[in-house]
C-alpha cells in the first residue's frame, strides 16, 4: 500500500486524501451500505446549527446540465441531536470527522465551537462562513473580510480542534478573505462552497426553486474552484482542501496540482455513491506520479 496520508489542516492528518463534501453525505450511515467508509480520508458530515432546522420549503433540488442548483437551507438535527444519535456511530469509524458548523450569528458559532470540543469524536471544524448574518442584513460572513476574521475568531477561541474555515466563491476577491481567516486562527481552508444561481421556467417565467436561488456545484464549477485553489494557495501558508466538480480521479489529481492538500468530493456522491472510493483508487494507482507533479 503506498503511503497516501497528508495534513489537511495544522493539527490534522489523515490517512489519505479524499474527504466528503459538507451536505452530501449526511452522517454517513446511508453510504455505508455501498462502501466500507474505513477507507476514507475523513468524512465532512451535514452542516450542524445550534438548534434544529427544518430547511426551506421545496422545491429545493434542481438538476442542471452540468451540475446541481440547492436550496436545502441547512436541514439538520441540531448540535444536541448530532452529539446524541449521529456522533456515536461516526466515531467508530477509522477517517477523520471533521464537522460542519453554522449559524446566523457570531455567537451561534462560538456556541457550537464550545459544544463540539467537548464531543468525543470530533477531530476538527468546518466553519461554514456562506451563512447570512442576521446582524448586518442577511450579507454572508465570507463575503466580508472583517465578518469571516470575526466568526472564525470566535470559534478560534473557544476551541482546541483544528479550525477550517470554508470559503465561499461569490466574492471578489478570494485570496482577501482566506488572509483574514487565516490571520483568524484557521489552520486550513476549504473551497469551494456553491455558487450562487438560479433556474427559471421559461413556461411560467417563474423561478424552479422556492427560495428562488440556490448553490450550483458539479462538473460546472470546477474551473472556477480550480482558479480560487490556487489563488489560495499561493495567498496563504495553511493547507487547503480544494473541491467543486470532482468526478474523477483526474480531477482530484487537478486539484492537488493547484496546490490542495485534499480534496472534497460532494455532487459526484449523488450520481455514484461511490465515487468517492473509486476517486481513491484511482489516486493510489497514481500517486507517485501526482505526488510528484503536486503544487509545492
Amino acid at each position: 500500500m503506498k503511503d497516501l496520508r497528508v495534513k489537511a489542516a495544522e493539527g490534522l492528518m489523515l490517512k489519505n486524501p479524499v474527504m466528503t463534501a459538507s451536505g452530501t453525505f449526511g452522517f454517513g450511515r446511508e453510504y455505508s451500505r455501498c462502501f466500507d467508509l474505513n477507507r476514507l480520508g475523513a468524512i465532512v458530515v451535514k452542516g450542524i446549527t445550534p438548534e434544529p432546522r427544518e430547511g426551506n420549503p421545496p422545491p429545493r433540488i434542481i438538476e442542471t446540465p452540468a451540475g446541481l442548483l440547492n436550496s436545502i437551507g441547512l436541514e439538520n438535527p441540531g448540535v444536541d441531536e448530532f452529539i446524541k444519535k449521529e456522533l456515536p456511530f461516526l466515531k467508530e469509524l477509522d477517517p477523520g470527522i471533521i464537522v460542519n458548523i453554522s449559524g446566523n450569528t457570531q455567537e451561534d458559532y462560538a456556541y457550537l465551537a464550545a459544544r463540539l470540543d467537548k464531543a468525543e469524536g470530533v477531530d476538527a471544524l468546518e466553519v461554514n462562513i456562506s451563512c447570512p448574518n442576521v446582524k448586518k442584513g442577511g450579507m454572508a460572513f465570507g463575503t466580508d473580510a472583517d465578518s469571516a476574521y470575526d466568526v472564525v475568531k470566535s470559534v478560534r477561541e473557544k476551541t482546541h480542534l483544528p479550525v477550517i474555515a470554508k470559503l465561499s466563491p461569490n466574492v471578489t476577491d478570494i485570496r482577501e478573505i482566506a488572509r483574514a481567516v487565516v490571520e483568524a486562527g484557521a489552520d486550513g481552508v476549504s473551497l469551494i462552497n456553491t455558487v450562487l444561481g438560479m433556474a427559471i421556467d421559461y413556461r411560467t417565467g417563474k423561478p424552479l426553486l422556492k427560495n428562488v436561488f440556490g448553490g450550483l456545484s458539479g462538473p460546472a464549477v470546477k474551473p472556477i474552484a480550480l482558479r480560487m485553489v490556487w489563488q489560495v494557495a499561493e495567498a496563504v501558508d495553511v493547507p487547503v482542501i480544494g473541491m467543486g466538480g470532482i468526478t474523477t480521479w483526474e480531477d482530484a489529481a487537478e486539484f492537488l496540482a493547484a496546490g490542495a492538500s485534499a480534496v472534497a468530493v460532494g455532487s459526484a456522491s449523488f450520481a455514484d455513491p461511490k465515487a468517492c472510493i473509486n476517486i481513491l483508487q484511482g489516486l493510489e494507482a497514481h500517486w507517485d506520479e501526482i505526488y510528484r507533479r503536486a503544487k509545492k
